[in-house]
């Protein structure tokens, strides 16, 4: 078994087929297609089922995909890190996170970072704090920042509360509201939603949950700006990450009662590396709300 096989196997798999897989990796479609056979035959198993018009996994491939990630992952820390100290190129960062905060917490952190750095800081965004946890324990990026893990091993620093704010048009009768939104009172409206397997929805079900009701939805999507704006634009109430709210929204941005969130935290699976700690460092600078009293936390 070779880096490069497993490499090509990745490839195979986020490209969903041989051809697209041959051109991301810049070799000859039979050559791939020769050394995932080659790596099946090694490994005793089928790893990639070819179907009519599309590719699936085996549960062999399953089980063997987060393992060659992971090794894929090490190999090319390794390599940055060899380079890097041989003054062969500029320190290269690499976070995983969630969708939400890749576009609320992180962007100023990351400019400022940047501003000390000349290497590149590199985004590995998930849409689940669960799939976030299981890529950093996997080796995927060197930290990994988003909602605290129910458990985790390696190395854990808090970084404080992520409220969540009520979006409704400024032409919804709650925009005059003059204090916190009560959840109870919007169980018969139909709500902006997340997809499925989506973090945020979790947040929603667990928020609708405590006050009582299942939210009905009349519109989902998978991005946390488009739930804003989509709820600005009257498709109903949107219970989004207060950071993740647009800079200048035409909307109604509410509090609700209780407040609901998460505790954020990054985490890694071995110790923090030098370049890691500055970047905690920038990142800690960032003031961070604590935990409110009463508030209902979404683990």
């Amino acid at each position: 078994m070779t880096l490069r096989q497993l490499e090509y196997f990745l490839a195979v798999v986020g490209e969903r087929s041989f051809r697209g897989a041959a051109l991301k990796v810049k070799v000859a479609q039979p050559s791939l297609s020769q050394q995932i056979r080659a790596l099946e035959a090694e490994l005793g198993v089928q790893l990639i089922e070819r179907l009519p018009g599309r590719l699936r996994l085996t549960g062999a491939g399953e089980a063997v995909l987060p393992h060659a990630r992971a090794t894929v992952a090490y190999a090319e820390r390794a390599r940055r890190a060899a380079r890097s100290a041989g003054a062969l190129e500029a320190d290269e960062l690499e976070i995983a996170t969630v969708r939400s905060l890749a576009v609320g917490m992180l962007p100023e952190s990351i400019r400022r970072w940047r501003q000390s750095h000349r290497g590149t800081l590199r985004l590995y965004e998930y849409a689940h704090r669960q799939e976030l946890a299981e890529a950093v324990r996997a080796g995927i990026g060197d930290l990994g920042v988003g909602p605290r893990p129910l458990s985790w091993d390696g190395p854990l620093e808090p970084l404080g509360w992520q409220g969540s704010v009520l979006v409704v048009s400024r032409t919804d009768p709650l925009a005059r509201s003059s204090g916190p939104v009560r959840l109870d009172s919007l169980a018969d409206r139909q709500w902006v939603l997340f997809e499925p397997h989506h973090g945020l929805l979790d947040l929603v079900l667990t928020a609708c949950a405590h006050a009582g009701f299942e939210p009905r939805g009349a519109v989902e999507t998978s991005q946390v700006e488009a739930a804003a704006r989509l709820a600005a634009a009257g498709l109903g109430p949107a219970l989004v990450p207060e950071n993740a709210v647009p800079i200048g929204l035409d909307a109604a941005v509410l509090q609700v009662d209780p407040p609901v969130g998460y505790e954020l935290a990054a985490y890694a699976p071995a110790p923090f590396s030098p370049l890691v700690a500055e970047y905690l460092t920038v990142l800690r600078a960032q003031p961070r709300p604590g935990r409110p009293p009463g508030a209902l936390v979404v683990r």
